[in-house]
């Protein structure tokens, strides 16, 4: 067993393999005002024979990781930070980097604006550790817990409608934890593969719930504090991300991905007939307006198609190469499906609805396989290198 390391200028992270050692990992943009009282807490609040290191993960544009090294110099616990110039995945991407740069048994994820009590760490390690619990989630929906911290009657109702769809569409996943919309918890290492994590925006609980949750789940309640400066980071935009990312983890199987490849299909019938209903109105031959009707379909399918169903595939292809296949094989569904309701009828003696259907949904597992095959998977590595020669 090795000693507690004291901090270090320079703010190297210190690795700490002792059981029961936490890293708090703190997700930080534009937070300088409140770096100094968050330390200040967490000083006054983790014991000192709890080894204790505390990495901040910065995207901000200001300079709260120069507050950080200056404010670190008046803490008793190794202080690290690790700046990202590309903020991918977000904050959520901030907390899956320190999930990765940790180096303690528990990892304990918090904001970095006061609003997470730094006094509750040493309950949630505790509990874990009683309960045998992987995952520790401090709720503010249990007996005990307040959302008191939340601004407004609108970030009230938003945070109880994310809760109520979260749950609703992952009844499994969720079970046993009432706030999957908390950014405060612990986590034990050895649960985690950071890397088969994905995500999207600042949800990073319900990633972690749903991709790689632990058999054992627990929850201590605790009270949202109040901003203690800056405003939030909460916006329209962030709540569009949120959806997306519950979009995408809904649709991570490939039954759930069908199905919502089924039902954007059958949504791009809206611009389609409303384009065929204005392109006949201007005078257009039938035939032609359909023809090009069909294209505000197809346009229609893929955008929603790259959005909520293969958003981490894109980066296989270009967006031309990928949207040109897809409006292929989109258009190649209505050449086949008439030769195809033809031979139903004609050789195996099918009423024409019938046929029509059965057609149908030929075409669609055909496009659906085509799809997933042809424009989202990855290149083969050896045809790139045989090319490469």
């Amino acid at each position: 067993m090795s000693e507690y390391t004291a901090p270090v200028p320079g703010l190297d992270a210190v690795e700490i393999p002792e059981p029961g050692a936490v890293t708090l990992v703190v997700p930080t943009f534009n937070e300088s005002a409140n770096i100094r009282q968050l330390l200040h807490h967490i000083t006054e609040s983790v014991p000192e024979r709890m080894p204790c290191e505390v990495l901040f993960v910065d995207d901000s544009t200001d300079d709260t990781p120069e507050v950080i090294r200056e404010a670190a110099e008046d803490c008793p616990y190794p202080v690290a930070v690790l700046h990202r110039e590309e903020p991918v995945g977000g904050l959520g991407g901030a907390v899956v980097e320190g999930l990765k740069a940790a180096g303690s048994e528990w990892i304990v994820v918090m904001d970095g604006d006061c609003q997470h009590p730094p006094s509750l760490v040493p309950e949630l390690i505790a509990t874990g550790e009683r309960t045998n619990a992987g995952l520790v989630v401090a709720s503010r929906y249990i007996a005990g817990g307040s959302r008191a911290g939340l601004a407004g009657g609108y970030r009230v109702a938003v945070s109880r409608g994310a809760t109520w769809l979260a749950k609703a569409l992952f009844p499994r996943r969720l079970h046993g934890i009432s706030d999957p919309m908390s950014g405060f918890f612990a986590i034990r290492r050895s649960v985690v593969t950071a890397d088969a994590l994905k995500p999207l925006g600042y949800k990073i609980l319900l990633e972690l719930a749903v991709r790689s949750r632990p058999r054992q789940v627990a929850e201590v309640p605790f009270v949202f504090q109040d901003r203690y400066a800056g405003e939030s980071k909460s916006t329209a935009r962030e709540g569009f991300r949120f959806l997306r990312h519950l979009a995408g983890l809904r649709t991570a199987s490939p039954v759930a991905r069908m199905i919502g490849f089924g039902l954007i299909g059958a949504s791009g019938f809206v611009p389609n007939l409303v384009g065929l209903a204005a392109l006949t109105g201007l005078g257009l031959h039938y035939v032609l307006a359909e023809i090009l009707a069909n294209q505000l379909g197809v346009a229609w399918n893929f955008l929603l198609i790259e959005q909520l169903l293969f958003r981490d595939r894109r980066a296989h292809r270009r967006w031309w190469d990928r949207l040109g296949r897809f409006a292929l094989l989109a258009n190649a569904d209505l050449v086949l499906r008439i030769p195809l309701i033809a031979l139903l009828v004609d050789r195996f003696g099918m009423g024409a609805l019938a046929a029509t259907a059965l057609a149908l949904v030929m075409t669609f597992v055909l496009r659906f396989a085509g799809t997933e095959a042809l424009v989202y998977l990855p290149r083969r590595r050896g045809s790139r290198a045989r090319r490469a020669v």
